[in-house]
């Protein structure tokens, strides 16, 4: 059934959660990170290759978890405060959300791959929590 046109909304929109609850962490990132890489070292174990289709379906959901998680901080958490303390944040979300990507973790089986988005993620997650302490 649809709504008579005067009920049907104007205007759509989407946010991270229906009320800002403030709570943001990296870890959510690194999790979905670490399921990236060893699902990476899985799959170069394996030779079945049922397995390692499934898990190159699994690590590239699981590498989207990771931009999303990332581009939640970047453009919720993070504030121009944050970003005018740390200039290089801009450019380090970019390179980890790359990572993240079909450049990087989601286009490759490389367990290395992995390696570097977490040491983007690492960097992230220092930065954010030094702004908690503020």
């Amino acid at each position: 059934m649809r709504l008579p046109r005067i009920l049907a909304p104007r205007t759509i929109v989407s946010a991270h959660c229906d009320l800002p609850c403030g709570v943001y962490d990296p870890a959510q990132a690194r999790i979905e990170a670490e399921s990236v890489k060893a699902i990476a070292e899985k799959y170069q174990a394996n030779t079945d290759s049922e397995f390692r289709t499934r898990a190159l379906i699994i690590k590239e959901q699981r590498a989207e978890l990771v931009k999303h998680h990332l581009w939640v901080l970047w453009t919720d958490y993070f504030k121009p405060p944050h970003f005018e303390k740390y200039p290089h944040l801009h450019q380090l979300f970019n390179e980890a959300t790359k990572l993240a990507g079909a450049a990087g973790a989601k286009g490759s089986a490389d367990p290395a791959k992995a390696d570097e988005l977490l040491s983007k993620i690492e960097e992230i997650s220092k930065i954010f929590w030094e702004t908690k302490q503020a």
